[in-house]
């Protein structure tokens, strides 16, 4: 029988609503890492960085600004975004309502190489 192996929230709440955080999957047995991002504040994001595998950005709820490469998109909940390995990329919350995604790295630990 295989074996589910099950991560608990730090802060044991039961739904997603507010979630940030950053889960590597080695520590879990997984062969991706995870980053949940709940933000209400405008501006928010990461900036421009790359990393050596996939990055799919599963967007479920309000609007962010991404620039991949040389291109610039507004992703909006019900999206999803995959970046390819060694592409520089950012994204910036805007609008007034909470920016929520789920941020698959297809590697069990982050390797993040920042660009600025």
């Amino acid at each position: 029988m295989p074996v589910v192996l099950v991560h608990e929230r730090p802060d044991a709440a039961t739904d997603d609503v507010g979630w940030n955080e950053s889960i590597e999957g080695e520590t879990i047995g997984s062969q991706v890492s995870i980053i949940m991002v709940y933000s209400t504040r405008e501006g928010a994001g990461p900036r421009l960085h790359r990393h050596p595998y996939t990055e799919t950005f599963v967007v479920r709820h309000g609007r962010a600004l991404f620039t991949v490469g040389d291109e610039r998109l507004e992703a909006v909940g019900g999206q999803v975004l995959v970046v390819p390995a060694f592409t520089p990329h950012k994204f910036a919350s805007i609008g007034s309502e909470p920016f929520v995604s789920t941020n698959i790295h297809a590697n069990p630990t982050f390797e993040t190489e920042w660009l600025e």
